[in-house]
């Protein structure tokens, strides 16, 4: 365990994470929102420092990232946890899964990895990589030291103070803007709309940023949304920003229909009327 980063004391043994919007007040031998930080004795630490559900080599494109470092590989790592609990998560058995198997791991070993297997950079990916916030932290510094890139594949729920703080280590983000509804983040990700916003706005100044948006049928697929979806990026970060269409598969507590191919093509052709840079995902 170590430490964690972005917390507050509140009387002699609460304390606050402020890592994320959640900003949780955690009792003593509790754990936040996020199953991956515990009050221990009035501190907070990491549980997931330094542990990993599992690291590979895989291309960028799949994280999705079509326009960084196209046709190269990028070792790939993440662990368990995450500070939202979207009932459709396509990765549920780790990110909402306490129990999910953790193996240990350093900075220096993850960067005698990316080497070996000549890996461009390293990905923090497959759960919500904030809330291993300390360890990417340290690991994305020694990387930059050894020339290597950092990317995030993130849902943007972070607080704007950690975030400054790691985006001078970040080469390119993943960002999932799952709809433009607050009610949507309220009912079905517990979470809310505008931190992810803001961080799409901010980290685009300082890095390269692609979106993904993940279409389930009866939730985000309309064209009222595909519109409002296409005009906020227009407007906010422009018509170069990558935007990933993806197609949703029943899974964890939703079990909608998987999304048909037709209103994929429907958002495609509407997202292109602004977007120069749109894609079609797990079809």
């Amino acid at each position: 365990m170590k430490e964690a980063l972005y917390y507050k004391k509140r009387g002699k043994q609460d304390v606050q994470c402020v890592l994320c919007p959640k900003n949780c007040i955690i009792k003593p031998e509790s754990v936040g929102f996020c199953k991956a930080r515990k009050n221990i004795n009035g501190k907070l630490y990491s549980l997931i420092y330094g542990k990993t559900t599992g690291i590979a080599v895989d291309p960028i494109e799949k994280k999705p990232l079509a326009q960084y470092h196209p046709r190269e590989v990028i070792l790939s790592l993440g662990t368990r946890g995450c500070n939202l609990a979207c009932i459709f998560c396509q990765n549920w058995d780790i990110s909402q899964n306490p129990d999910a198997y953790l193996a240990n791991t350093n900075a220096e070993e993850i960067i005698r990895e990316a080497k070996r297997l000549h890996s461009f950079g390293i990905a923090y990916t497959y759960n919500e990589p904030f809330i291993w916030y300390e360890f990417i932290l340290e690991t994305a510094k020694l990387a930059k030291k050894n020339n290597l890139e950092n990317v995030l594949v993130t849902n943007g729920y972070v607080n704007l103070d950690p975030l400054e703080e790691l985006l001078p280590y970040i080469g390119a983000m993943n960002i999932d803007l799952k709809a433009l509804d607050n009610d949507f983040y309220k009912k079905i990700c517990h979470g809310a709309l505008d931190p992810v916003l803001s961080t799409i706005i901010r980290a685009k100044k300082d890095c390269h940023i692609e979106l993904t948006n993940l279409i389930i049928p009866g939730y985000n697929d309309t064209d009222a949304h595909f519109e409002k979806l296409t005009d906020w990026i227009f407007t906010h970060t422009g018509a170069d920003t990558p935007l990933h269409l993806s197609r949703y598969f029943p899974c964890y507590e939703l079990t909608a229909p998987p999304t048909p191919l037709e209103t994929l093509k429907k958002a495609f052709a509407i997202a292109k009327k602004k977007l120069k840079f749109v894609y079609m995902g797990n079809v």
